[in-house]
């Protein structure tokens, strides 16, 4: 376990310019030390005068914000911190898993087609209201100067990451998460795509011929990919020769879905027959080429944001 202090600047340095972390570490440490020794000069143990000079300092977010010169303000000061919190943890899964719940229930009512579309759409309208009604309601809260009568900062909430790492232990999990899921939907659309067979079964969604060798593949290749995201997390931030693994990475499983997509070996013909809106027209050619263009974009994004956080890391 790491001590206060170092939950402390660990914290403050997370939201301070990297090329000035190393010098504001150095300054804040030793401010930190000074203060704790007069406390011990007047008899206070170690411990006691370590918590009473960090409670003193205050919340490091506020902190961090005056070593940035960054003014807390759009709802106001007074409750700034605490809309930026709330509104970072409601929009971290209320939209999504609206969408996911609207896209199911669309499918359900027999238009598969339009579940991902309609999905996305409403996770989109439900961040949207999320941002615009609880910036309003802080905003009121603010100017009217209610007291909302919220706890004030201690010690206590610090977190127990190294002041060196730039990979919250959340995102370490969401990103596993999201991959199991995607693992777990690979075998689970065989049976259930809510397109019946009329044999009292459902149509694959994926053409079940690629079980034979190409998903095996993908999931291995998932599977990999959860390596790699402890394996960041363990070093603490992205470093040149994990960029390179993980750009390996997407391109070991967007260069086949691609190329079975645009080859028509990904979605099941029989799935594409019984689905009427996908028969009619150019409707099939839009749907590849959505998928398509999203699996390039979700690849070169993961890509591009794992150069920039090694970039932004660097010492």
């Amino acid at each position: 376990m790491t001590s206060l202090t170092d939950r402390y600047l660990a914290a403050t340095l997370r939201s301070v310019p990297v090329a000035r972390r190393e010098e504001i570490a150095t300054e804040l440490r030793a401010s930190i030390d000074d203060m704790i020794e007069a406390h011990t000069a007047d008899g206070q143990d170690t411990a006691t005068a370590e918590r009473e000079v960090l409670t003193e300092l205050g919340d490091p977010a506020q902190l961090a914000a005056r070593y940035a010169d960054r003014r807390l303000y759009l709802v106001g000061p007074r409750y700034y911190l605490a809309w930026e919190r709330l509104l970072k943890r409601l929009l971290t899964f209320l939209p999504a898993t609206v969408g996911i719940v609207v896209g199911l229930l669309e499918a359900l009512d027999g238009n598969a087609g339009g579940a991902i579309g309609t999905g996305i759409t409403t996770a989109l309208w439900v961040a949207v209201q999320l941002a615009f009604w609880v910036t309003l309601v802080f905003a009121v809260l603010e100017r009217t100067n209610v007291d909302l009568n919220l706890p004030g900062w201690s010690v206590d909430r610090l977190s127990e990451e190294r002041a060196d790492r730039h990979i919250p232990l959340t995102d370490t999990c969401a990103s596993i998460v999201w991959l199991l899921l995607v693992i777990a939907y690979l075998p689970w659309q065989h049976y259930r795509s809510f397109v019946p067979d009329g044999t009292g079964g459902d149509v694959p969604v994926l053409d079940p011929a690629l079980w034979n060798f190409w998903l095996p593949i993908l999931i291995a290749v998932l599977v990999l990919c959860i390596g790699l995201e402890i394996v960041t997390y363990r070093v603490g931030r992205w470093t040149w020769p994990l960029v390179a693994m993980n750009a390996v990475l997407n391109l070991a499983f967007a260069a086949p879905v691609v190329w079975l997509l645009s080859t028509d070996r990904l979605i099941n013909p029989e799935l594409v027959q019984r689905v009427d809106w996908l028969a009619e027209g150019d409707n099939l050619d839009t749907v590849t080429a959505a998928v398509v263009s999203g699996t390039v974009l979700v690849a070169l994004w993961d890509v591009v944001d794992s150069a920039v956080k090694a970039y932004r890391s660097r010492t």
